[in-house]
This record gives structure tokens, sequence and C-alpha cells, in this order.
């Protein structure tokens, strides 16, 4: 095993088809020689592209990349409900979207648009009385699940095919974390009385993270690439530079005097230009949120 310290950063992944999160992060642990692996944010076995994997120190910075924004390409089938509200499941009911026009797609895109209450798919990781939604539901089990404000910044239509009694629609999606893209196409389709699916997802940002920045797993086989994490800090968050005294304050977990920056978390910086914390405003204060350095 190497010492995760010296590897500490983010590595990028183009994740395939067909493979969860679980599975890249065991693939890159093999690959770093270090099981203080994880990622930030995850993606369903049929969705592809940006999953975002910290290796050591770097693990500490998931929790908050997690909740950035997200950018995703999506076809969504119009014409038939599954029950898992993708492709994965089983149709469970279908009505022909051939009557639905342009103007009733674009006022049903538009109704989705912006900070909107979206139900998560009863097939969803969501814990109900300390069970996974998605066991209950595969139990046999109606699982209901409480509206949860999301914000869909950009809903744009790139594409439209028309196929029998299906409409095939392909969007660029924008949106804060917490926001499900199937439950998206499940209440498109339902708004136009035709039920819909996700058929196809692919991430294309996380954060400022896109997908030129990502590498498949064969690559990373080749070449692990691994973005340092004062790097990562600075790209993802605002930054903080500090003097000495107030770099040996913040390593020691102490708060530092509030600097007007802000909100949400903040890249300290010591005089060197090495990364030493997260933190966070708070009134007059900023409280360490992780400190990387001493």
């Amino acid at each position: 095993m190497t010492d995760p310290d010296t590897a500490s950063g983010l590595v990028i992944v183009d994740k395939p088809g067909g493979w969860t999160s679980h599975d890249v992060v065991a693939r890159v642990r093999r690959l770093a020689r270090t099981r203080r692996v994880g990622h930030a944010g995850t993606l369903d076995p049929m969705a592809t592209g940006v999953l975002v994997v910290g290796i050591g120190k770097a693990t500490r910075l998931l929790g908050h990349l997690a909740l950035t924004e997200k950018g995703y390409d999506a076809t969504i089938r119009l014409g038939a409900t599954t029950n898992t509200d993708d492709a994965e499941g089983e149709i469970t009911a279908t009505a022909s979207a051939a009557e639905v026009g342009d103007a009733a797609l674009a006022a049903g895109v538009a109704a989705l648009t912006g900070r909107i209450e979206q139900v998560p798919p009863q097939v969803s990781a969501i814990k109900v009385n300390g069970e996974r939604a998605y066991k209950r539901a595969r139990a046999g089990e109606d699982v209901a699940l409480k509206a949860r404000p999301v914000t869909v910044s950009a809903f744009t239509v790139t594409a439209v095919r028309r196929t029998d009694d299906f409409l095939d629609v392909d969007a660029s999606i924008a949106c804060s974390s917490g926001t499900y893209i199937r439950a998206l196409a499940r209440d498109l389709g339902a708004a136009l009385g035709c039920g819909g699916h996700l058929t196809a997802l692919r991430r294309t940002r996380v954060g400022p993270y896109h997908l030129d920045r990502a590498r498949t797993l064969d690559e990373l086989a080749a070449d692990l690439a691994v973005l340092p994490i004062g790097d990562a800090v600075a790209a993802a968050f605002p930054r903080r530079d500090v003097s000495a005294e107030d770099a040996r304050k913040v390593v020691h977990g102490g708060r530092l005097p509030a600097a007007g920056i802000g909100p949400g978390p903040v890249g300290v910086f010591g005089p060197d230009g090495t990364l030493l914390a997260l933190v966070e405003e708070q009134g007059q204060g900023a409280k360490p949120l992780a400190v990387f350095a001493g």
C-alpha cells in the first residue's frame, strides 16, 4: 500500500455504462494502492460520464463537492412509463405520444425549469424508516416519498425524434444536488399525459469538473492522473490566502476572522501557496470544515 497522503487528490473518471459508482471506487483503489478512496455524487449503473473520485485527504472534499451544480445530457422517451423511471425497469403503462406537439413539449419543459418540488423515484437510495427506498419498492411496497425542493437552472431540448407512438427527447440539463433526472423524465411524461422515462444519461459536469478532464478507466490504468488537492480546491471553491500567523491558527483548528468570502466553503492557502483547510464563514468568524495541513 502507498501512503495515501502522498497521493491525495481527485481523479475525474468517465464512468462506463453498466458499472456502479462503487465498482469505479474499487477499481481506483486498486490503481492507487490505497483503500482511502471515495466518490462525490452517485451515478446509476445505466449512466455514464463524470464521476469525481477522491484519494487520500481529498476524500474530505467529497461531501462538499457533491453539493455543487451538475450538468447532464439525457434522452427521455415519452409514451411509456416504467417502475424505475428509467430503461432498466419494467414498462408499467403506455400511451401514444404521437400527438405531443412542440408547443406542449416546450411548456412541459418550462414547468420543470427553475426551483421546483420533486418527488424522488421510488427506486432510489433515500432512506425510509431506516431502510433504502429501493429495497422496499423491490419488495413490492408502494413507497411514498416526500417532495423536495430542487433547482433546474437549465432544461434545453436539443433534438426530438418520433418513432411510432414514442417521442424521444434529447436534452441538456443543469441542476442542483439532489435532482433526479429520472424524475424529470417521469414528470414530463405525466404532465403531457403519455408517460415518460429516461433511456440514456451522461453526466457532463460536477461543479468545475467537465468531461474534457475525465479519463476512462483504461486510460487511468495506463496513467493514474491525479489532480493535486490544492489545485482541486482552487478550482472548486473561492480562495483565501492568509498570513503565517493565521495559517498556524487554522492548521490547529482555530477560527479565522471573517473576510466576506462565500457563502459556502472557502479554500484557505498559506503564504507559500500550500492548501491548509476549507472554512465557512459564520457571523464574524470563519470555521474550519476540514483541515489538510499539519
